[in-house]
């Protein structure tokens, strides 16, 4: 008779009912090291299908060294890019006889801390690991031995394995795509100065605008929240002077929150020109790096594509990204 819900049942259950000893139940779940007849390892499946037993996967982690999982830390799952990223990973990990463990910040970094620290205790066989700031808690993750790859550029000096685009670039791309169309007066909306791939957006849009001799106006860098709320609120600050004929928004909710804004003032609701990141390639590429984990660090960077749309002039299609 099956056993309980609210009683566990053993191996020593599943012997009982299969008339054999523990020590055999344990060959035919382990499939092995000593063989065990057909005959009674068919007897020991019959009674494990009858018990309702189930292996105990910590134990089984225990004793392989390896609890089959890793863990994501992200700092919003809300923002689309991070959930997409996560979705990407997930089906990765899986195909890999994984599961993924997702630890939600909050674009909290004491959450993340926690968040670490929880994953880590649950000792997973590698973390992703996505900071709120960019300045990332590697140290606490590296003396625990557990593998890591960071999916933003974060200070060389942390000397962690990277799976990144060249944002520097992008925004590059992104700006002279503007400036192609004859923009002068460029603006952008950013994130938080102190992150750095907030830095590496500003140099490329600085960049592209010295390159073409375009003078770069200090008041038309809005800087906020990586979040439509953020976007919005930026480009109410930016109206209420006298705005720039083209703006380049860092980030898809920042510009979602742009076009919310404008609409509200007469402007026109344009499909968007956006950067594309290849999801799918970057994830399984993680993946790939926490399985054949060596201790060496990596660094790899992808290309991305500028998907244009009607919000810069042009009809929508993707564009190859540019070199300097």
């Amino acid at each position: 008779m099956t056993q309980s819900h609210s009683q566990r049942v053993t191996r020593s259950d599943v012997a009982k009912e299969a008339g054999t000893s523990v020590a055999v139940v344990s060959y035919v779940i382990n499939n092995g090291p000593r063989p065990v007849a057909e005959a009674t390892r068919q007897r020991v499946l019959q009674a494990i299908k009858k018990t309702g037993y189930r292996p105990n996967g910590i134990a089984r982690a225990l004793a392989s060294g390896s609890t089959q999982t890793y863990g994501l830390i992200a700092p919003d799952i809300s923002n689309p890019f991070i959930a997409s990223m996560a979705h990407a990973l997930q089906r990765e990990a899986f195909s890999d006889g994984k599961v993924l463990l997702l630890g939600d910040a909050g674009d909290n970094s004491g959450r993340e801390r926690e968040l670490i620290n929880n994953m880590l205790h649950r000792q997973v066989d590698g973390l992703i690991y996505t900071s709120v700031d960019r300045h990332p808690y590697i140290e606490l993750i590296q003396e625990s031995g557990t593998p890591c790859v960071m999916l933003d550029r974060v200070d060389p000096g942390l000397n962690v394995s990277v799976i990144q685009v060249d944002e520097q670039l992008a925004a590059w791309q992104v700006t002279k795509h503007l400036i192609d169309h004859g923009y002068c007066d460029i603006g952008i909306i950013c994130g938080p100065r102190e992150m750095l791939n907030t830095q590496d957006r500003i140099r490329g849009w600085q960049l592209a605008l010295e390159e073409s001799s375009l003078i770069i106006n200090p008041s038309w860098i809005f800087s906020t929240n990586y979040t439509r709320a953020g976007g919005y609120e930026a480009t109410k600050r930016m109206l209420q002077g006298k705005p720039p004929r083209a703006l380049f928004a860092t980030n898809e909710q920042q510009a979602l929150g742009c076009l919310n804004a404008t609409q509200e003032s007469a402007y026109n609701v344009p499909s968007l020109t956006a950067v594309r990141q290849p999801v799918d390639k970057m994830a399984r590429a993680a993946i790939d790096m926490l399985k054949n984990w060596d201790g060496e660090v990596r660094r790899v960077e992808f290309e991305f594509f500028l998907r244009v749309g009607e919000s810069c002039g042009c009809q929508g299609h993707e564009v190859q990204p540019e070199t300097r």
